[in-house]
């Protein structure tokens, strides 16, 4: 009988402590408990020591450290048909318990979805020059948009992060060819600043000079100072430019000034074996007719000393 009794009361000792085991919990500084008893919410509780009442109430941890949420590799099509492959990152802590317990089943998980359906919409609306140069814009809006979607549950999202970003290789080329050629163009109008600078310059320069026309002569003997500083055989002759000019106006007027001479007249073109028509000078040049000489080769040979005018007779 002393032996069943001893028994007894050990079994009411180890149920008692198994009891006292389960009714109380100790929660951590981040941790916050969601107790329901008889499945009815109670209030908040924690941090610290906690007692339950064993086999009626039942508490739910919540941690309300910022959770590190990776989201995998998301397929996107951007607005201008570029395919392209998007990893991101979002980071979100819980700020009200109760209703991260209440409001959604898993809200982890729920997180996790609404993280890749957004990063999926927002980021296939945009083009692939945005994608890449937009980072932060992005970011913000995908925020704004998860935040706004999980504030229900009570689960705030702190900041999402476009992790990388990979395109096809041929489109990786064809940006590398744009960019290449934005270079180019900055280069061309850098130059052409430059070139417009020093041609406002020289502008200038030539104002003082032809104020002072000293200064070119004191021109002249820098550029020589700093040809003959270097050893070479060139040697310069300084000649100013109104001399030059002067000298041109002055073949242009000897040019303009000079008569042009009449050509002599075209002697007439005689058929052999027709009668020629020849006449004797009158001393001053001119040609005097005779009809006889036309009639009489032999006297025309005479008269010229030759007899090539005599032709087929």
């Amino acid at each position: 009988m002393i032996v069943a009794i001893v028994v007894v009361l050990a079994v009411l000792v180890v149920l008692g402590l198994a009891a006292l085991g389960t009714s109380v919990r100790v929660l951590r500084e981040y941790e916050r408990g969601v107790v329901f008893r008889l499945g009815r919410l109670m209030d908040q509780r924690g941090p610290g020591l906690i007692l339950l009442v064993p086999s009626i109430d039942r508490l739910v941890r919540i941690s309300l450290r910022t959770v590190t949420l990776t989201v995998p590799p998301q397929e996107i099509i951007t607005r201008d048909n570029v395919p392209a492959r998007v990893t991101a990152v979002a980071y979100y802590r819980v700020i009200d318990p109760r209703r991260a317990v209440t409001e959604v089943e898993s809200f982890d998980r729920a997180t996790m979805q609404i993280a890749q359906t957004t990063l999926r919409s927002v980021l296939g609306g945009v083009d692939l020059d945005q994608l890449l140069a937009e980072r932060e814009h992005l970011n913000e809006s995908l925020q704004r948009i998860i935040d706004t979607q999980t504030e229900p549950w009570g689960i705030k999202v702190t900041m999402v992060e476009i992790k990388d970003v990979e395109i096809p290789e041929r489109m990786q080329h064809a940006i590398a060819r744009q960019a290449e050629a934005e270079r180019e163009r900055r280069a061309k109008i850098i130059n052409a600043e430059g070139e417009f600078q020093a041609a406002a310059k020289l502008g200038q320069a030539a104002e003082v000079i032809g104020r002072h026309p000293v200064t070119i002569q004191l021109r002249y003997l820098q550029t020589l100072r700093e040809i003959g500083g270097t050893q070479n055989s060139t040697v310069v002759f300084p000649m100013p430019i109104d001399l030059v000019g002067g000298m041109i106006e002055a073949v242009r007027g000897s040019g303009s000034a000079a008569q042009p001479t009449e050509p002599p007249p075209a002697e007439p073109q005689i058929e052999p074996g027709q009668p020629r028509e020849l006449s004797a000078g009158n001393g001053d040049g001119s040609v005097i007719p005779d009809a006889s000489l036309a009639t009489d080769p032999i006297a025309a040979a005479d008269l010229f000393g030759t007899t090539d005018l005599l032709g087929d007779v």
